[in-house]
């Protein structure tokens, strides 16, 4: 008798362990990006890799809101249905993504932002957490190295050119950064022109116009991936290379490749899509534990590329291409 009473304590013990178990392991996330390559691959492999290293089964929901409200509000309303844990973002609005996160916060699933994120006070209302590399000292990093490089040719009145992905604040708090610093080591260097190029092939046409327009540019800023991107390329096409010069944010492949090359990209400053990914991964999985970050924001590292070497070296450490 007792030793069936044994087992079946036994038995129940077990069941009461796997159950705990299976619950600690399953987490079902809802992710957002803002396009499905570049710097948006990176977060979506850094967020499967960190659950995989927490020993956790990731169902993840995910989807491209191709920086569209709707459709990320569209989603958003998806997932809660879908009754996801945690929802990690990037809003495409400051101001306009809001409704939908202040949706997924009534229906008490946590909302993690990562790069981008709603104005602070709606931030601190609806959002648990958000894993950001600072966007002003992401600009600085960048001016400070385009000042370097402008001392050393002897240019005190550059002129720069912005491609901007300023439909979101962190870019604008990009651009001042970088005009703050390089305006400290040379302050006669002047911005030019400013006009929107996020995506790539409008990042193109829109500097190779800023190029016939203001034909004594000495640099384009890209705010962005595309923006960095597509500037070398209007460079190259329009016979520019060393004349003008691109200092730009976000690393890829191409992004690397032309660094590595130098005759266009002098620097590069990035924040690792992996890299945040595991971060949002990790403050989500503390908020769904019920143990958000104090203050909400988490920082993250910035890195700085501005040489050939550099841009070697990236490649070598990112083989399969994704940043």
């Amino acid at each position: 008798m007792k030793l069936v009473k044994r087992t079946a304590l036994m038995a129940a013990a077990a069941l009461i362990v796997a159950t705990a178990a299976g619950a600690q392991e399953q987490l079902k996330v809802g992710a957002i990006y803002m396009d499905a390559q570049g710097f948006y691959a990176g977060v979506r492999k850094g967020i499967q890799t960190a659950a995989g290293d927490a020993g956790k089964k990731l169902d993840i929901v995910e989807t491209n809101a191709q920086g569209d409200v709707s459709k990320e509000s569209s989603f958003i309303d998806s997932l809660i249905s879908a009754g996801v844990q945690a929802i990690i973002v990037s809003p495409v609005s400051a101001d306009g993504s809001y409704r939908a996160i202040r949706r997924a916060h009534d229906a008490g699933i946590p909302v993690v932002c990562y790069n981008t994120c709603l104005n602070d006070a709606d931030m601190k209302e609806y959002v648990s957490a958000y894993a950001v590399g600072d966007p002003y000292e992401f600009g600085h990093k960048l001016g400070d190295a385009a000042g370097d490089y402008f001392l050393a040719e002897k240019k005190d009145a550059p002129k720069i050119a912005v491609l901007n992905c300023e439909f979101v604040e962190v870019c604008v708090t990009r651009r001042k950064g970088f005009e703050e610093a390089l305006k400290a080591k040379v302050p006669g260097a002047k911005i030019v022109a400013n006009q929107e190029g996020a995506v790539l092939d409008k990042a193109v046409s829109v500097a190779s116009t800023m190029l016939s327009s203001n034909p004594d540019i000495d640099a384009f800023f890209g705010e962005a991936g595309g923006a960095t991107l597509g500037a070398a390329r209007a460079v190259k096409s329009q016979g520019k290379t060393g004349k003008v010069v691109v200092f730009g944010g976000d690393m890829t492949t191409e992004i690397a490749q032309e660094l590595s090359d130098f005759t266009v990209i002098k620097a590069v400053v990035d924040i690792s899509g992996q890299g945040l990914g595991k971060l949002a991964l990790a403050q989500a999985v503390k908020s769904i534990d019920g143990k958000p970050p104090e203050g909400i924001k988490v920082a993250y590292d910035i890195d700085l590329y501005k040489s050939a070497e550099d841009g070697k070296g990236w490649l070598k450490a990112h083989s399969d291409g994704i940043p």
